[in-house]
């Protein structure tokens, strides 16, 4: 049997983009910011403060993050709030905390 005949082995397609989203979660910063959406909506200057940051900074993550599907942008009036919308990419990101805590 060749491994493209094993159901176990990922296509390379779906590969890719489990890649990318992984991706996401290799910069502290994102990882961060993608903390405080998994509780709450915040627009980018929140976000600088808590994460520690610059605006600019956050705005490119969040540009990066809304590119991967990850987080959602809503519009309030001249503001903009940043949310993650998909209950998978909290609990993805949920169970890697609990496993860096509980080792």
């Amino acid at each position: 049997m060749s491994t493209t005949e094993d159901p176990y082995i990922l296509d390379e397609h779906t590969a890719t983009f489990v890649a990318e989203l992984f991706r996401a979660f290799s910069d502290t910063s994102r990882v961060r910011i993608l903390s405080a959406l998994s509780a709450h909506e915040y627009n980018v200057g929140t976000l600088a403060e808590l994460v520690g940051i610059s605006e600019s900074a956050v705005s490119h993550h969040l540009r990066n993050l809304r590119q991967m599907e990850l987080v959602v942008a809503k519009r309030d009036g001249k503001e903009v709030y940043y949310h993650i919308e998909d209950d998978h990419i909290i609990a993805l990101f949920e169970q890697g905390v609990k496993h860096v805590q509980n080792g």
